[in-house]
Formats: structure tokens, sequence, C-alpha cells
């Protein structure tokens, strides 16, 4: 049985309709998943990018494009009040609900669908409170202890060469991307391509252009 690290942050609508998704994914399949919540910023600081709502025109086609696929997909989301938010209070309530900091699939889906199936501010001081105490975790979400694991999750995630989110690591592959779903279902299925020289073929690809920024 293979076994999924899934990298999340609930700002990212890709991660929440990746979340959705993936049991319909990868129906049929025996594997095991742990839910690692990270700073989506850390990852964007450490390789020197934006965010997709960072950015004039991507952010509005990110909105557009989730809205369809979320209806394509069945899935009810409304957009946030506003966004991009400070998610950090929503990732840290979520790391404190289990010891090792990796929460079960009930305490992520909670809280992904507070921040997008509600039209509501995810970040609301007046809100955060109440999903805080339907979760009831384990241990101070403003702990030290859970802001280091928090930290880690993301330092692990940089180590392994993560750059965005949802991102699904399995046996050292990365699979990125809601619409990287059916590569990582072929790749659990033992497809042969996985077994040619392409993975590793691509990454040596040279470059032909850099631009100095």
């Amino acid at each position: 049985m293979k076994h999924i690290t899934f990298y999340l942050d609930f700002i990212s609508p890709y991660a929440w309709l990746a979340f959705e998704q993936l049991p319909k994914a990868l129906r049929g399949i025996s594997y095991s998943v742990t839910y690692k919540p990270l700073l989506f910023a850390s990852l964007l600081k450490h390789h020197g990018q934006l965010g997709p709502a960072e950015i004039a025109g991507k952010r509005e086609w990110t909105y557009r494009q989730v809205m369809w696929l979320a209806q394509k997909q069945g899935i009810a989301l409304k957009l946030p009040a506003s966004h991009p938010f400070n998610p950090l209070a929503l990732l840290r309530l979520a790391v404190a609900c289990d010891a090792r900091g990796t929460p079960n699939r009930y305490v992520c889906e909670t809280i992904f669908r507070h921040v997008w199936q509600t039209g509501l501010e995810a970040a609301d001081a007046q809100r955060v409170p109440a999903l805080v105490e339907q979760l009831a975790p384990q241990r101070d979400v403003n702990s030290a202890e859970v802001k280091a694991q928090l930290t880690a999750h993301s330092d692990a995630a940089i180590a392994q060469s993560v750059f965005g989110v949802p991102t699904m690591v399995v046996d050292g592959k990365l699979f990125w991307g809601l619409d990287a779903l059916p590569m990582l279902r072929a790749f659990l299925l033992d497809e042969a391509w996985f077994d040619e020289p392409h993975w590793e073929a691509a990454a040596q690809t040279p470059s032909g252009v850099s631009r100095q920024k």
C-alpha cells in the first residue's frame, strides 16, 4: 500500500478541490494519506514568487476557474468575502488537533468548508473561536509547540522541493495541483510510463534563457 503526504494550505481553492476529489480520483486503490498543513506564503518566499491571487489578471482567472471547476465537480463553492487572507490561525488550529501536527480528514474538511463554502471572512476573529470550539483541538493553538510543527511542515516541504499547494508526495515523487490527480492515480497503479526514463529526464532539460529579477 502506497502512502501519500498531502501538503495543503486552506488559503488555496485548488487545495480544497483536490482534497475533495482525492477519494473519487483514487477509488479502488489501496493507499493511506497524511495531511500536512503548511504556510503557502513560506513556499512563495523561498522560491521568490507571488501567489496567483497577487498577480493582476491571474487573480481574476483563478477565481473564475475554481468556481467553474467546482460546479463541474458538483462541489458547492463560495468565494470568501476577501482573498487572500492570513491563514495562520486556521493552519495552527489544524496542527493543534493532532499530537503529531497531522490533522485527520474531518478536521481538514471542516476548515476547508469554513473557508470555501460560506462566503464569509475566513479569518474573521468572530468566527474562528466557534471553529476552535467545534474541533476541540488537543493543544493550545498558539503554543510554541504548535507553531514549531507548522514551521517544520513548511521546512520539510521545501526540503522535498515542494513549490506549491496542493502537492502530493509519494515515494519521493511530487504531484502538484488538482490536475495532477489522474497522474497520481496512474503512478499508484504502477503504470509502465513511470518505469521509463521520462521522470528523471525532465529534470535534465537545460534552460535556454534566464531572466534576472
